[in-house]
């Protein structure tokens, strides 16, 4: 069996993303308990931050991708016709689109103002 076939790959991004959301969330966390920005315009200085943004950016990006793979598997596995699963994959992958779409427009807009 190739490792295509095997759903090496779907695993191992799926632990890839998980482990990052683990480790984003302690720092996330961290930054909370220990140095929580008080007001908003901090909040926004701090979101829009380089490094802040783009690891928000990629927080969101590995949601995203886990929850598809997660979502694709139980899909594949519990529902039978084609027609049903092609859409209801269809209609959930165009979601986590608009939904990642959205999430990068809100991290462009507080770098941008």
């Amino acid at each position: 069996m190739s490792r295509k076939a095997s759903g090496l790959k779907a695993w191992a991004i799926q632990r890839l993303t998980a482990i990052y959301i683990a480790l984003f969330s302690l720092y996330l966390l961290a930054v909370l308990l220990f140095a929580a920005p008080a007001g908003y315009a901090e909040w926004k200085a701090w979101m829009g931050g380089p490094v802040v943004s783009v690891a928000t950016l990629l927080l969101v990006v590995c949601v995203l991708m886990h929850a598809w793979i997660g979502i694709r598997d139980v899909l594949i596995d519990y529902i039978h016709p084609i027609a049903i699963r092609a859409s209801l994959l269809g209609v959930i992958g165009l979601s986590l689109i608009a939904m990642g779409l959205w999430a990068a427009q809100a991290l462009v807009l507080v770098r941008l103002a």
